[in-house]
């Protein structure tokens, strides 16, 4: 006998990639979990966002048509695939690149880009935004019978709840101008949120007003107001990875320039930028080549026969204890990727290299001597280190001298990351996102301290290798940098507000004169904080103590780091209060929480963590539903 199913109702706050993604996992696993017809009521699911649904903020059509994806068209995809280990039901759909081919009707504004949109091209963000847009129409077009999506264009300003005869209560979603919505579920899926300047900010910020000088904080670049920085003017730059790339695209095309093959033509309008960070240098180009050799099994060194020893351990130091795990896969990925794709390259057959490979420790003496035999060249080697610190050993006299120095280790990148012969560098990308994922389900059995400082450098790390531009856009900055439009300041930047000026120098370029300034623009997301969120239904929730910060504290009390994520259970993203306790029926994902994701979508065929992640959280979701409690007690 079919069950009765009891209405039922989830909001998801925000709609973009990530809130239609876990959409469709609620469509593919309610059958199951809340009723195999779902009939009578049925289940109504909110989805709520000032911006358009399926796209969000970030993918909005309403940006710059010059800013790209750093993603190939054949890389992305929303849906589950055969390579998906998950607990919901499989629901294979198109890729971007399989929806290009499908030619879908777009505005006409993108219809001569996607005339001419290949598998390894890097769309516009334009054109990104249709695609989350067609998904997400997809998905609600295909939504199981009982199931309704309803799409509401406000912002959600505020969650209570009223308690209910069950044990339960009803969550009240308050709206900005429209009634509340009831509901029996809550995500909070509103992917990177805007914070208010942190203290150092605010300070910095004074002392600029009172020089007369302009300061840019942190905030997405595409939001950023740059005409206040004037044609011709020095603006020192702060940061060199996505949001960099960003600004220099609306600062120079943006306003006119041009690049041709002979290199960049000005519009007269262009500042002249001189940029810097810690590492000192851009992220590292996408690569653009296929692999040469089958896929790498993965994983092979840093799996759960290695991982979950260490979380039953528990106090995991990062670097000394997981670190040389890590590094043997990712290099595994690299070498498998060289001796198959690539044999000429190397001294000995594979299947001899990875039984020595296996049986040694990472960076241990007898490793090292292996790879130096079997690999000649010393570019075929991985090299970590540099991976990390690209500009580590290297100085200058004076901001004219190193440039040339800069752009050569950036153009030498650049070469591996497009000239196939190089792809060794995907084989270890592939690897990455395997151990991001064990990272993910380690982090809460690290130590406080390896926490504090571990999982901020790989996650640093991680960014730099595995998220930079792509390469036209590294040819442009340095097309800029020739033409003497962007300078490179070096690693270890400092900045300073002196004699009615910013002035900045860099551990690259120690001793040398100092660069001055009129502006500064931090180059970056403003770093995660649910205390300084400007989101009102967050910053209500962490006020009330309903939700709370990650705060990691030494063993003598001393506050290690506020990392400013919101808590959450890392099995299924449930919601903890200030004192730890987990709410049945709120839910939170993204970047913004303490379980990091590589993204909310990814490429085809890679058992990609995005989507496993949105399953579960989808599957916790609707369990926690009267329906499917109902039906449970039913069966």
């Amino acid at each position: 006998m079919t069950p009765h199913v009891a209405t039922s109702s989830i909001a998801i706050v925000g709609a973009g990639p990530r809130g239609a993604g876990l959409l469709e996992r609620l469509a593919a696993s309610a059958p199951e979990l809340v009723g195999s017809d779902l009939p009578a009521g049925g289940l109504d699911v909110h989805l709520i966002d000032p911006y358009p649904a399926g796209a969000g903020r970030i993918w909005r059509h309403e940006q710059s048509p010059l800013l790209a994806m750093n993603s190939m068209a054949a890389d992305v995809t929303m849906f589950t695939d055969d390579s998906v280990v998950c607990d919901g039901p499989i629901r294979p759909g198109p890729s971007m690149w399989d929806w290009v081919r499908s030619g879908p009707e777009v505005d006409p504004e993108l219809a001569e880009e996607l005339a001419g949109v290949t598998a390894s091209t890097f769309p516009s963000r334009r054109l990104q935004s249709a695609y989350l847009g067609w998904v997400l129409q997809h998905v609600i077009d295909g939504l199981p019978a009982g199931m309704r999506a309803h799409v509401h264009r406000t912002r959600a300003t505020g969650l209570t709840e009223d308690p209910g005869p069950d044990g339960g209560a009803t969550q009240v979603v308050h709206l900005e101008g429209a009634p509340p919505l009831r509901v029996d579920a809550v995500v909070l899926a509103s992917g990177h949120l805007d914070a208010t300047p942190t203290a150092d900010e605010v300070a910095l910020a004074g002392r600029a007003a009172a020089a007369g000088l302009r300061y840019l904080p942190p905030e997405q670049t595409t939001d950023s107001d740059l005409s206040v920085l004037a044609p011709g003017e020095t603006v020192l730059v702060r940061g060199m990875g996505l949001a960099f790339v960003d600004l220099v695209v609306l600062l120079f095309e943006g306003r006119g320039g041009r690049f041709t093959d002979a290199g960049y033509v000005p519009s007269g309008r262009e500042p002249r930028l001189v940029v810097g960070s810690p590492r000192g240098s851009t992220y590292h180009s996408k690569t653009h080549y296929a692999l040469q050799a089958p896929r790498p099994p993965l994983p092979r060194f840093f799996g759960p026969a290695a991982v979950d020893p260490l979380i039953a351990a528990g106090e995991v130091d990062l670097r000394a204890q997981a670190w040389p795990l890590m590094a043997k896969e990712i290099a595994w990925g690299w070498y498998h990727e060289l001796f198959l794709g690539h044999p000429d390259a190397v001294a000995q057959p594979w299947a001899e290299f990875a039984a020595s490979y296996a049986a040694l420790d990472w960076d241990s003496p007898g490793m090292r001597a292996l790879i130096e035999a079997a690999v000649p060249d010393p570019v075929d080697r991985i090299d970590f280190a540099a991976l990390d610190r690209p500009l580590d050993g290297l100085t200058a006299p004076d901001l004219a001298a190193l440039q040339p120095l800069v752009r050569e280790r950036i153009a030498e990148d650049l070469r591996q990351h497009v000239d196939v012969r190089h792809s060794a560098h995907l084989g270890a990308f592939v690897a990455m996102l395997s151990v991001y994922g064990e990272t993910t389900r380690l982090a809460d059995a690290l130590s406080t301290r390896s926490r504090a400082s571990d999982m901020g450098w790989w996650q640093g790390f991680f960014n730099s290798v595995a998220s930079g531009p792509p390469g036209f856009r590294v040819r442009q900055l340095l097309a800029l940098s020739r033409a003497g439009y962007i300078d490179f300041l070096g690693a270890g930047m400092w900045v300073e507000v002196e004699d009615g000026a910013f002035v900045a120098g860099s551990a690259t370029l120690a001793g040398a004169e100092p660069v001055r300034a009129g502006a500064l623009v931090d180059a970056r997301l403003p770093d995660p904080s649910a205390a300084r969120t400007t989101d009102p239904l967050l910053a209500d929730l962490v006020r009330r103590g309903d939700a709370a910060e990650d705060i990691l504290i030494d063993d003598d009390g001393t506050v290690l780091r506020n990392t400013g994520l919101v808590r959450v259970r890392p099995e299924d993203g449930a919601l903890l209060d200030a004192d730890g306790a987990v709410h049945p029926r709120r839910f939170a994902v993204g970047p913004h929480t303490t379980v990091k994701v590589a993204g909310a979508f990814t490429r085809p065929g890679m058992n990609a963590q995005s989507l496993r992640y949105n399953d579960a959280i989808a599957r916790a979701v609707l369990r926690s539903l009267p329906a499917a409690r109902s039906a449970t007690r039913a069966a």
